[in-house]
Order: C-alpha cells, then structure tokens, then sequence
C-alpha cells in the first residue's frame, strides 16, 4: 500500500545525516519543481552539463538549459554537484578530431580540455561547489588498471591527473570527487585506491569517492556496501552517493512483459531501501551526500536502458509523484 501524505521531507529528515539529491532533466525539472523543492537539497544534471550537451561544438558553449537548473537551486537553496568535467563517453567526436577527422595531438587535445574545465567551472564558480571531475576511467574485467578511451590513447594515463591540477586551479574552492559504477566491488574499490594514491603522490589533490548506487532488490549485498564505505572512509575521502536507484529486478530477471510492479516487488525493494538507508546512516560523517539518480518512476534512465524498454520502478516516488512503501522506510527510522 502507498502511501498519499509526507508529513516531513528526505531532506528534513535526513538534515544531520547528508544531503539528499535528485538528478533531473528539462522534463522532470518542469514535472516535479514541488516535489523537488520540498523534498530535496541537492541537484545534479543528469546529462546537460556533460560535454555533448554543453559543448557540443568547438567554437559554441550552450548552457541555456544547465543554467536553468543552477538558478532554480539557487532560488530554493539546494547544493549543486558538477557532472561531469571528464569522460570517455557522451564527449563528442570533435574534440578528438582535427578538422579533417584525424586524430588530435595530446597538446591540442590538453588545450582542448583546459579550455573547457576552465570555461564551465568559471561559469559556476559560486553556485556549483562539488564536481566529478573525472568519470568511470577504472576498467573493470582486466587486469589493467585504466580503461581504454581517446583520452588515454592521445594524451597518456597522466590525463586524469592534468585534469584535477586544472580544475583545482581554476576554483579552489571547489570540492574535487571521482566518480565510478561498481564501485562496491571489492577488486574495482582496490584499483580506485590504487589509482587515487598515484594522483595524490602526485601533488593532486582528491576531496572525495563518488560511488554511483546503480544496485537492485538483491545485489549487491549489505555487507558489501558497508565494507566498500569503510573502506573509502579509511582512505580519509568524502563518500556520496551519486546515482541512486533500486531496480525491483534482480540482476538476471530479464521480463519486459510487466505494465506494473508485482506487489511482493515494492515489498521487498522497500525492505532493501530500508536496510541501505540504514547502512548509510552508520557513516554519518564520512558519507554527506546522497543522489537519486532520477525523481518518480514516470522516467528513469533504466526504462530503456540497453534496449530493455521496460520499466524498473526504482525510485521513492511513483509515476504519479506519490510516495511509495519504499519512501516510508527511508523517513522512518
């Protein structure tokens, strides 16, 4: 059963613990301005401030949409996270590519990259004070530690660190994070370690472990979220939460046949927003944020997420902006 009242917000709630955010897009921003007014302290860009959308073109910045999203934190006093500075994906071909289509030198390609760290974090140097500067460049199966992308391939693996010096020039002020999928894992959080204590016996500075919460109704375990926020605790970084949702699927459930969540679903994806939520409540301190990679079940990146074209219901609010059983275990505690 869901419930229709709130009677307090995630964000009161959760006041002494961390911030509680939401990724949003034109759309969702335009739906759910109340809901998010109310519910939330924090915003992240779920795409516009990623380089195809903001820089699309080598000479044209367009940041009509993401200044949207800054001033409407602005006028309701919410935190804004930067994502993402640095990425082998969604960066178009251009910045790679002279304009002959051949492959760019690293110097020409270190330009390239200054000149937009540079121009995007000047544009919001008073409003955007956290930034996942470099994004998902930890490779997962092999035994190598960096993923193959232009980035690595035309300047070399000191891109990632080139890239935090900058940023970290350009506004000090500003709180630097990695950011990564799986980062749970026990064998990816060792190469993260690994490769946050390079950069920092290189004079770089790292304020914080952006773990993206992409998980469902099974996996992965509790015990494993608890060790993977001890573990980056220990390191003495700043933990967030940086895209947080709770498929009702389990990792092999492949139907696309359902129009609605089976009760025992919402069931059991409550019990695991309960037992998570709690998870992360024992790290008040170290963890001081957390992201809803999205704002109600009415759209999700997950809806047609590598040609799934179904819904996963993953988040605390239904398709009509109502809070479901999952939301109750989260405020009550």
């Amino acid at each position: 059963m869901m419930t229709n009242q709130m009677s307090q917000s995630l964000a009161e709630t959760y006041e002494q613990y961390f911030k509680i955010g939401a990724a949003i897009n034109a759309d969702t921003l335009a739906r759910d301005e109340k809901l998010l007014a109310t519910q939330f302290n924090s915003l992240t860009a779920e795409n516009d401030m990623k380089w195809e959308i903001i820089h699309p073109e080598k000479d044209r910045y367009d940041f009509e949409i993401a200044d949207t999203y800054v001033a409407f934190a602005r006028e309701n006093k919410m935190a804004f996270r930067g994502h993402t500075l640095v990425w082998h994906n969604q960066t178009p071909d251009w910045v790679f590519e002279d304009d002959q289509g051949n492959p760019v030198d690293r110097d020409t390609l270190i330009e390239r990259m200054y000149d937009h760290i540079e121009t995007v974090m000047t544009r919001y140097k008073d409003d955007v004070l956290v930034w996942d500067v470099v994004n998902e460049v930890i490779e997962d199966h092999e035994d190598y530690l960096l993923r193959q992308s232009k980035w690595l391939e035309i300047i070399g693996e000191d891109f990632i660190e080139l890239a935090y010096k900058h940023a970290m020039k350009v506004n000090p002020k500003a709180k630097l994070f990695y950011n990564d999928y799986h980062a749970t894992v026990p064998k990816k959080r060792e190469k993260i370690k690994e490769l946050i204590t390079r950069l920092q016996q290189n004079g770089v500075r790292i304020d914080g472990i952006g773990l993206q919460g992409h998980w469902n109704i099974k996996h992965p375990h509790n015990e494993e979220i608890r060790e993977a926020l001890a573990f980056y605790s220990e390191m003495d970084l700043e933990i967030h939460i940086t895209e947080m949702d709770v498929s009702v699927f389990e990792t092999d459930d492949k139907r696309t046949d359902l129009k609605e969540p089976l009760p025992g679903m919402i069931d059991e994806q409550a019990q695991r927003y309960k037992e998570i939520f709690s998870i992360f409540r024992e790290f008040k301190g170290d963890l001081t944020s957390v992201t809803f990679w999205g704002v109600t079940d009415y759209y999700t990146w997950l809806d047609h997420f590598v040609g799934k074209e179904r819904s996963t219901w993953p988040l605390l609010f239904n398709k009509d902006s109502s809070p479901k059983k999952a939301y109750d275990e989260v405020i009550n505690f």
